[in-house]
């Protein structure tokens, strides 16, 4: 891919919604908020498993993927997609999330290696611009 190509090449990004957790007004409306910001977004919709999570991002090439999560299952979920994106090679996409998560389980999950953790309140443009940074400092863009 030429360097003109690269570096106009929109961000792809993926929004997925994994378990039980029913609540995706979240979900839809960080979605709304990167492709208002230029982003190519993929959303997953409701009830996914990381594996599916993992799958949709493999398949649509994505930079970075972020989820959303109300359940409090976000120990179990988290770890099981950044394991399933070690063993798939995912090293160069971003995981990261947003949701009703403990200061100290963000601090846990960040020594993970999962990224940033927004909680509720959060502007959705710290959202937009994290990702942005992120993934023109360490992706593929």
């Amino acid at each position: 891919m030429s360097e003109n190509n690269k570096s106009s090449r929109k961000i792809r990004i993926l929004i997925g919604k994994v378990g039980l957790d029913g609540h995706d007004r979240g979900a839809k409306v960080i979605a709304a908020a990167f492709r208002d910001a230029g982003f190519e977004v993929i959303y997953t919709g409701l009830r996914q498993t990381p594996k599916s999570i993992i799958e949709a991002a493999i398949q649509e090439d994505v930079d970075a993927i972020g989820i959303s999560i109300l359940s409090g299952a976000h120990m179990t979920i988290f770890p099981k997609i950044k394991k399933l994106m070690g063993e798939k090679g995912l090293t160069d996409v971003l995981l990261f999330g947003g949701g009703i998560i403990p200061e100290e389980d963000i601090q846990e999950l960040l020594k993970l290696g999962v990224g940033k953790l927004f909680t509720p309140g959060t502007p959705t443009y710290e959202t937009v611009d994290y990702v942005k940074d992120w993934v023109n400092k360490n992706g593929r863009v």
